[in-house]
């Protein structure tokens, strides 16, 4: 597959791209709100002042702090200027960040929920809310609104939004994962799988080389506070949006691959494979002093399900070529199926064919699903034009 386009939120900083080209700046905020844990970012509705009609959205994964630049650069500067339309319709827009992006997903829903608690107070009118995220975003908000409820809070949100986030998880292929611990002269990797929201996140988490994939104890926990909390707000409608197609129609990446090869260097022999059905040899992991070989039993063909993609193997392999050649086959892979992302089935079938289900088989009220397989969190007309016809009067 060629080579993706700039999603909203990088999922995960071990897969940003190389350095590239600091976007230009975003404009001066007319209100910058400190938070527990986090930032936020206040943009007047054009021509008003003050938090008229306010649009809440919360950030998604990565490493370290929220860049409100890179955010703003992939809201408003990519196919659709989704920013521009919201002010132009009236709505104020508090974009939400996070003092940490990989910290736990409990603990940034403190940032989200005092920002939602401040915009109640201060917005001029009487509208409801529009509350929701970007990727973990969703999750963060969807949690955040779920316990407020519980407390018996009224949280002033007429609307909840998800943008192709991991409902039913997200997925790194196992291959890379290992690699990520298997890199150990680059420590950062390894801590970032293992980061907190990493392990909440994730369909299957490997903890380290050769460690049998499993769904993480961080995210039985996570998944069972947010069964405490109600799983869902009640309140306010549920919508949510997939960057992935409804049809079943895969992302055309094959199974059972070589995805990247190194075929000289440090790391000569080190090959990784697209994810197979049943009993799979996924990696070789061959360094100076070591080796290891990957397998799996058991996991679906994820990597070219329908879903939201991510540049996986592609960002993997350029980095990896500063220590030799490499060889990459398939840069971009499945990294929020379309069934997490609109909460109607399960990883174990992520090919299943949604147009074809009952709607009401969905936890959410209403959701649109893309008419190609996309890249991750990419703002698109025809998803944002989607959004802004359903924003709460």
């Amino acid at each position: 597959m060629p080579e993706q386009d700039q999603p909203v939120v990088e999922p995960f900083g071990f897969l940003a791209p190389l350095p590239k080209p600091i976007p230009t700046p975003a404009p001066e905020p007319d209100e910058t709100w400190s938070l527990p844990g986090g930032t936020a970012w206040v943009y007047y509705a054009e021509g008003q002042q003050g938090l008229v009609r306010p649009v809440i959205l919360a950030d998604g994964f990565n490493s370290g702090p929220s860049d409100l630049n890179e955010l703003w650069d992939g809201l408003e500067r990519g196919d659709f200027p989704f920013i521009s339309r919201l002010r132009q319709q009236g709505r104020t827009l508090v974009l939400i960040g996070y003092d940490e992006r990989s910290e736990s997903i409990l603990r940034n829903a403190e940032a989200v929920t005092a920002a939602i608690l401040r915009t109640g107070a201060e917005q001029v009118g009487d509208t409801r809310l529009l509350v929701g995220g970007f990727s973990m975003g969703g999750l963060v908000t969807r949690y955040a609104l779920a316990k407020l409820e519980l407390q018996r809070v009224d949280h002033r949100v007429g609307v909840y939004l998800s943008y192709d986030s991991p409902h039913r998880g997200a997925w790194v292929p196992i291959a890379l994962q290992n690699l990520a611990h298997f890199l150990t002269s680059v420590p950062a990797l390894s801590e970032q799988i293992n980061s907190p929201a990493s392990r909440q996140l994730l369909w299957r988490h490997v903890e380290s080389v050769g460690a049998e994939p499993r769904v993480d104890p961080l995210r039985e926990e996570f998944l069972a506070e947010l069964d405490r909390v109600g799983n869902w707000p009640r309140i306010p409608r549920l919508l949510g949006v997939a960057n992935g197609v409804g049809s079943g129609e895969g992302n055309g990446v094959p199974a059972g691959e070589s995805a990247l090869s190194v075929e000289g260097g440090w790391f000569t022999g080190t090959d990784l494979r697209t994810q197979s059905a049943g009993e799979a040899d996924v990696a070789r992991l061959k360094g100076l002093l070591n080796e290891h070989e990957i397998t799996t039993s058991g996991l679906p063909e994820l990597d070219g399900a329908p879903g939201g993609t991510l540049e996986t193997f592609g960002i993997a392999g350029d980095k990896l070529k500063v220590t030799g050649k490499v060889t990459i086959t398939h840069r971009t892979v499945g990294f929020v199926p379309t069934v997490s992302a609109v909460a109607i089935g399960d990883l174990d079938d992520p090919y299943a064919v949604v147009d074809n289900l009952a709607p009401e088989s969905s936890e959410l009220d209403d959701f649109l699903v893309a008419s190609k397989n996309e890249p991750h969190t990419k703002i698109t007309a025809e998803l944002g034009e989607w959004i802004l016809d359903r924003l709460p009067d």
